[in-house]
């Protein structure tokens, strides 16, 4: 049994407060949407996330994979389909995660004090995990004002923007942060549907981390899957940070089979950007500006675009606001003819 008196030196231990604990704006959450219109149709369209709406067709794992552990073997399988999907040489140089956010969160604990400088606006986890871990972080339009920060962030394709830096852009950062032993940040989490020259990570430069999503492109969100690809030293200190079975033994099963299935991503990239020109014509149809996205989401601005969200809330349809940009909208892809007909009915609506 344990000294009742340790226990108390334990409950009297100071607790350290993170810099700041305000959570940030995400799209997803249905449930504050269905609160505020209880009298909206079902079932909801949910078009506030960047989530591919026809999803990678689950394959069938046997039984044992939900009650052992994982194996080593498994995550083995997978990384090898991670490198091959994403033209990386060496798999030891990947690190698989529960979903990007872990990484997001896990990286500014592994670094000293910095200046950070993210290009932005952007995915505001980023500033909100740098400045929790004390580190100096300020939001730059342009990387030439990031020329003195220790640390730089650029979401690549950019979310929401859709704005896309050039590799060559982010190799002459890279190269200038090496020099003083930084770090470049490179969050490739909508880069799937680009061409695969967008990438960074097949010629990974050195100090440099790329960040690679999976549930966005292959719409299995829920399954948290997500991987860093960095130099073998700090791939090595990523994963005793996550510690073992970082990933599930389904994660592992089903981001193999999806991540070989080069037909099926080919398709699907063909299939995201032909909905994605609807997508415009629709919006643009129905008085929006649309100032830019990826295929898996397109930002607009309407002057007044709360109405249009009123509009849309009321009849089921759920679209991601800004608070910091309130004329600004984005919406994802609607996954079947019925949600299209909806969107566009609703749209239409005066």
């Amino acid at each position: 049994m344990r000294d009742p008196e340790h226990l108390d030196k334990i409950r009297t231990l100071p607790i350290t407060q993170p810099a700041s604990t305000k959570p940030v704006s995400h799209g997803g959450n249905l449930d504050a949407a269905r609160k505020q219109f209880p009298g909206a149709p079902e079932p909801w369209i949910d078009l506030s996330t960047g989530i591919n709406p026809i999803p990678f067709p689950l394959p069938e794992l046997p039984a044992e994979v939900w009650s052992r552990l994982p194996m080593r073997a498994e995550e083995e399988a997978l990384l090898a389909a991670a490198a091959t999907r994403y033209q990386v040489g060496n798999p030891d140089t990947i690190v698989p995660a529960p979903g990007t956010q872990a990484l997001i969160q896990l990286l500014p604990r592994l670094v000293p004090k910095s200046d950070v400088a993210i290009l932005g606006p952007t995915y505001g986890e980023h500033e909100a995990c740098w400045a929790r871990q004390g580190h100096r972080v300020s939001v730059v339009e342009d990387l030439d004002q990031a020329n003195r920060a220790d640390v730089v962030i650029v979401v690549n394709p950019d979310n929401p923007t859709g704005r896309v830096t050039s590799t060559g852009a982010l190799r002459a950062i890279a190269s200038a942060l090496a020099k003083k032993n930084g770090l470049l940040v490179v969050d490739e989490a909508f880069i799937d549907v680009l061409p695969d020259t967008a990438s960074i990570a097949p010629d990974l430069p050195p100090a440099t981390i790329a960040l690679r999503s999976f549930g966005k492109t292959y719409g299995l969100a829920g399954l948290r899957l997500g991987f860093a690809v960095a130099e073998v030293v700090l791939a090595s200190r990523l994963r005793a940070e996550l510690g073992p079975w970082a990933v599930s033994g389904p994660g592992l099963r089903i981001g193999k089979a999806a991540l070989d299935d080069a037909p099926w991503l080919a398709e699907a990239t063909i299939r995201l950007e032909s909905d994605r020109r609807r997508l415009d014509a629709m919006l643009e149809a129905a008085g929006l500006t649309v100032l830019g996205g990826t295929p898996l989401f397109r930002l607009v601005r309407h002057s007044e675009a709360m109405k249009i969200v009123e509009r849309l809330g009321r009849n089921g349809i759920h679209v991601r606001i800004f608070p910091r940009e309130p004329q600004w909208l984005r919406f994802g892809l609607p996954g079947d003819k019925q949600a299209w007909a909806r969107l566009s009915a609703t749209l239409s609506a005066t």
